[in-house]
């Protein structure tokens, strides 16, 4: 049984979920919050995109279940390509993020926007 406050729980984990992986975007796109600019490399320039404009759009419930099933799958080709090369356990390989990542976004992908959204919003009137 969900709770009376499950809908506004799900839409802030998302939006803080997605503003965090935009954050990531912004760094590697930018050079934004410390990061470095990385859009001389193909693969890091597409990680950017999907990173901070997949990011803004799930964080804004635009979407988000069609742009997570997206970043979902960035997340876990980024853990097998780069992390899991250097250990089997996330613990190990530096890369628990890049799993948290792949399955609040695995979750989001079967879940949708949300009734807090702007899909939601533009569904209603």
């Amino acid at each position: 049984m969900a709770s009376r406050f499950s809908e506004h729980v799900y839409t802030v984990t998302r939006l803080v979920f997605g503003l965090l992986f935009a954050c990531h975007g912004a760094q590697k796109l930018f050079g934004a919050l410390g990061g470095h600019q990385m859009t001389h490399n193909p693969r890091m320039l597409a990680a950017g995109i999907i990173e901070f404009f997949g990011g803004s759009l799930i964080a804004l419930g635009i979407a988000a279940g069609l742009v997570a099933f997206i970043a979902c799958g960035e997340m876990a080709v980024a853990y097998f390509t780069v992390h899991y090369p250097h250990a089997f356990w996330p613990i190990m390989n530096g890369g628990e993020p890049a799993v948290l990542y792949c399955f609040f976004f695995f979750y989001v992908a079967a879940r949708g926007s949300g009734r807090f959204s702007v899909d939601a919003r533009f569904r209603r009137g």
